[in-house]
């Protein structure tokens, strides 16, 4: 079977090639550009917990040298705090805030913030290091050919796959099993596919810059609106990267005027000097002003066709994070694409892929809208909290944080890959379709890891929760108590899986079964070892047998390059 083609050589669609990689499926990473990115410090990613562990997952080297966390969230208004809450790594988080099935509003981060928790902290690094990371974690892997200088210019379909042809110093038609377009908000993949792209310009507008200094809140973010100070203008944000770098945002009017060079150099001194006292030495790395717009297109799928990423949406209002998606999006398709691959796929598998993550950034875009409403709309917020500034730091706080609608991880309960609701079913903290926590597990063959590491292998996770596991004989772990049952039971499954046990799970009592499909999302949980429900749960999750025409492309495999000269 050819390989799968991806469009697009940054972020998405490196990781989306390594995804495929990972599982099994070979791919052409077609790159517009040279195979290299010019350092733009001013230019950042923040990667929520779920897309940090997705990288390193990757073989993102850059994150660990070149990546900030954040150890705290400080917000200000005019020369008074309003909130400062402390920030640490997923582990110690506990899950506030981390998915939408956990914390999923003002109230709920409120709640937390009272109970003195800790938010799981973003990961902040300049864009081009983490595209060189997976840039170089890509060229090391046999199964992922990077091809640059490569420009589409023409893409083709039928029943057993794609041809694309590319212009440039090699020019050369290219075949495959299926193609992603990865390329960037002004896509060509989208443009060849007739896909709409509709939605609003001009959303938000920001002067940037990238500067080395030293601040009074090392290591954590702030958000300053209606700063004091002259020029300050409406809304000012820090946040700091590696080795003392920091970058600074200033919100400006959506239409205003040009800024110049000397005119941001001015609001950078006006800045400093208004949180130092007075203007301390800096070094300016970087400046830039870029606009926001939230778009979304109307088909994510067209046939073999997909878009993923800045291709398929854009946004970026109010902290919330583009990137963050257009990662997901990689994840949530690279194990479609790779279960398709290697057993085939139904029509409900890959139209899921839409159907999910589409869904899912639509309702972000709703929820960014309507928060734009309501903090820049003047009396919008009195509207809609009335008297409380606090639910307007926390909705400001929510897209930066990674918390709530703005910002938290995506659920897919309704889901077309969600099984019918049973009897035999029991609940657990982790709502039917949310990401899992990631609780340790042990493997049959006595590794203890955490259950993140486990993901993106092609395999559904049947996890039991078994309390004093720790204690156990691992020799003996497959012939001790329910086992042996479940065991045979996950052997039986439709599709790979991998049995794992764990001594807890939030709200799950002893003997609880959990399925967990290989993006990380529950699928369901059960009481018990219940095989017959088990088996159609997974039967569910991978969409049900695959088609025949699906089945029969397998038989057809070619040169995993598959470029016709």
């Amino acid at each position: 079977m050819d390989p799968v083609i991806v469009v697009g050589a940054g972020p998405v669609g490196l990781a989306l090639s390594l995804c495929l990689a990972t599982q099994g499926v070979p791919s052409v990473v077609l790159d517009e550009g040279a195979g290299n990115d010019d350092p733009r410090p001013a230019r950042t990613a923040v990667l929520r917990p779920d897309t940090a562990a997705l990288m390193a997952r990757l073989g993102c080297s850059t994150l660990r040298d070149e990546g900030a966390r954040w150890v705290g969230w400080r917000q200000l208004r005019r020369k008074q705090q309003m909130r400062q809450l402390p920030l640490g790594d997923a582990d110690e988080a506990g899950g506030v805030g981390g998915t939408a099935g956990t914390h999923t509003g003002a109230g709920d981060a409120a709640d937390a913030e009272r109970a003195d928790a800790v938010y799981p902290s973003p990961l902040h690094l300049p864009q081009h290091t983490l595209t060189r990371g997976l840039r170089d974690a890509a060229a090391r892997h046999e199964l992922v050919r990077l091809v640059p200088g490569s420009r589409l210019d023409s893409l083709e379909q039928d029943a057993r796959g794609v041809t694309v042809h590319t212009r440039g110093p090699g020019a050369t038609w290219w075949r495959g099993s299926h193609v992603v377009g990865c390329d960037g908000a002004r896509s060509t993949v989208r443009k060849l596919l007739g896909v709409r792209f509709p939605g609003r310009t001009a959303v938000e507008r920001h002067a940037v810059a990238a500067l080395r200094v030293e601040l009074p809140w090392p290591g954590e973010a702030v958000l300053h609106r209606q700063p004091p100070w002259r020029g300050g203008g409406q809304e000012v944000s820090a946040r700091p990267l590696a080795d003392g770098v920091w970058r600074l945002d200033w919100l400006l009017p959506a239409r205003g005027d040009l800024v110049t060079p000397e005119a941001l150099v001015a609001r950078v001194r006006d800045t400093l000097a208004g949180w130092c006292g007075a203007t301390p030495p800096y070094d300016l790395l970087d400046t830039g002003v870029y606009t926001l717009h939230h778009r979304l297109a109307r088909r994510w799928r067209v046939g073999r066709a997909y878009l993923a990423g800045d291709a398929a949406h854009l946004l970026g209002a109010l902290g919330t994070q583009g990137l963050d998606e257009g990662l997901r999006d990689a994840e949530n398709l690279g194990w479609k694409l790779a279960h398709a691959w290697h057993h085939g796929a139904s029509e409900t598998l890959l139209d899921s892929y839409q159907a999910e993550r589409r869904t899912a950034v639509a309702a972000r875009l709703r929820a960014a809208d309507q928060s734009l409403t309501i903090l820049r709309g003047g009396g919008g917020l009195r509207t809609y909290l009335p008297g409380s500034a606090r639910g307007h730091d926390t909705l400001l706080a929510d897209g930066h944080l990674g918390n709530g609608p703005l910002g938290a991880a995506p659920a897919y309960p309704h889901s077309p890959l969600a099984p019918p609701y049973t009897e035999a079913h029991t609940t657990v903290d982790t709502r039917t379709g949310a990401p899992v926590d990631d609780v340790l597990v042990t493997a049959p063959d006595g590794m203890t890891v955490r259950l993140r590491d486990r993901l993106d292998r092609g395999k559904v996770l049947v996890v039991l929760v078994a309390p004093g596991t720790g204690v156990w004989d691992r020799r003996h772990w497959l012939t001790a108590g329910v086992m042996p049952r479940l065991a045979e039971a996950v052997a039986a499954l439709p599709s790979p899986a991998e049995l794992l046990v764990t001594e807890s799970y939030p709200g799950a009592s002893a003997h609880s079964v959990l399925l967990v499909r290989p993006d990380g999302h529950l699928v369901a949980a059960f009481g018990g070892v219940r095989p017959d429900e088990l088996y159609a749960a997974a039967d569910a999750a991978r969409g049900g047998p695959p088609e025949a025409s699906t089945a029969k492309d397998r038989s057809g495999r070619s040169d995993r390059t598959a470029n016709i000269n």
